[in-house]
């Protein structure tokens, strides 16, 4: 008798939740898998490929697989609520520097993190909780980090980042931003190959984007996915964090190893945070174990044994190196290959901020007309805002892309 109303009540529970719409990186990926068509190209999603466009699992990864997979004295019990301690004490120093002030005071936290993705929320969460604050992002940014920061409760602004007459950045229209920003707002920064730009700051820029945030009472959030992966060199790609450092800030620092250890279906990232001094530190690992608690409980171990074999290892650390700088000078070598092969089919503008660019992405400066015929015509798959991962390049399919991009800026508008 009452049934059908009791079923009707339940079967329309969530007749109000509307589709959301696909996320445009992902779905990208989707319609590449679709496109039947044996020329096609995948420059859309950020993860390295070799020279064959296949992905490589570094050797060195190898290895410590073998050591784990050997070891009987592991088992599969809950690691600690902030994580593999050897992972993130080595993860913190990586992107600090060992004798770094906060590391040799204690002044530092790291709590291992559902990759940088992961390290992103939980900085976010905490900053709600404890520095709420209006927080700056990029733009163009990385797209997830609207909606992480939106998700977390925050006032999300806008900085403008890409200047597109120079295809470089907007230095000036930045700090201007930031001068005009409510003292002691959050400022989410890239410190090395901008996604989705590939343009980062020189030195000298980096000091005075510093002195900006000093005089406003800012709060530096470092979201760092690329670290060594940018120009192949560990410590010229966390230059900027540790000038921050020496500056007295406190900050965030999100840290990724899906790029630069190709791990990235193990989602092992790490959260770090530098304090003025080691009580706090203290305090505020308590509150990041709190809310990492109520959120994923406690992390998966594999990615960050791995992470930790390697890191703590030194002959496994020099290893790493070589092969990092093997991806880097890839990704190098496919911009220098396409920028020379623009130059001889002699299309039109200026392409030199191909190769000053840096890291795995490059912002073309195409428009999305451009992009939509680049997809129906030839098969090759981007982003609407031009970008394209330049790992998705190879000897193989460099020249087929040139003449295409060749094509849609002669002729489409």
């Amino acid at each position: 008798m009452g049934s059908g109303t009791s079923a009707a009540r339940v079967y329309t529970s969530f007749a109000g939740v509307p589709v959301a719409p696909p996320d445009p990186i992902l779905n990208l990926n989707t319609l590449y898998k679709a496109d039947t068509d044996p020329n096609k190209i995948n420059l859309g999603v950020g993860a390295y490929r070799d020279d064959q466009g296949k992905p490589w699992v570094l050797p060195v990864v190898r290895k410590a697989e073998q050591i784990i997979f050997e070891d009987k004295g592991l088992d599969h019990e809950y690691i600690p609520i902030d994580g593999i301690r050897t992972f993130t004490d080595a993860s913190a120093k990586l992107i600090l520097g060992k004798h770094s002030p906060a590391i040799t005071g204690n002044k530092f936290v790291g709590v291992q993190t559902i990759s940088g993705s992961g390290a992103v929320r939980l900085g976010a969460e905490f900053l709600a909780a404890y520095r709420k604050a209006p927080i700056y992002v990029s733009k163009p940014t990385w797209g997830n980090h609207h909606g992480i920061f939106k998700a977390a409760g925050f006032d999300v602004r806008e900085y403008q980042y890409w200047n597109p007459e120079k295809k470089g950045l907007a230095l000036d229209q930045w700090l201007s931003t930031m001068r005009s920003a409510p003292n002691g707002s959050i400022i989410l920064i890239h410190p090395c190959a901008h996604n989705p730009t590939g343009v980062d700051p020189t030195p000298e820029e980096w000091k005075t984007i510093a002195q900006v945030i000093k005089e406003k009472g800012h709060f530096p959030f470092f979201d760092t996915a690329y670290q060594g992966f940018a120009s192949g060199d560990l410590d010229r790609d966390a230059w900027a964090v540790r000038y921050f450092v020496e500056q007295g800030f406190d900050m965030l620092i999100s840290q990724s190893y899906s790029k630069n250890m190709g791990l990235y279906g193990e989602r092992t990232g790490c959260l770090v945070v530098v304090t003025s001094d080691a009580p706090q530190a203290v305090a505020v690992r308590s509150q990041l174990c709190r809310l990492q608690r109520a959120s994923i409980s406690s992390p998966p171990a594999f990615g960050a044994r791995i992470v930790s074999l390697i890191l703590n290892n030194e002959q496994m650390f020099q290893q790493w190196t070589v092969e990092l700088k093997t991806m880097a000078d890839r990704i190098i070598a496919m911009r220098k290959a396409l920028y020379d092969a623009l130059m001889t089919l002699g299309t039109p503008g200026s392409w030199n901020h191909i190769t000053d660019q840096i890291g795995m992405f490059s912002f073309t400066g195409i428009n999305v007309n451009q992009v939509k015929v680049l997809k129906e015509r030839y098969h090759v798959y981007l982003t609407d805002n031009g970008r394209i991962s330049m790992a998705g390049l190879n000897p193989g399919n460099v020249q087929r892309f040139a003449e295409a991009l060749d094509w849609v800026v002669r002729n489409v508008n």
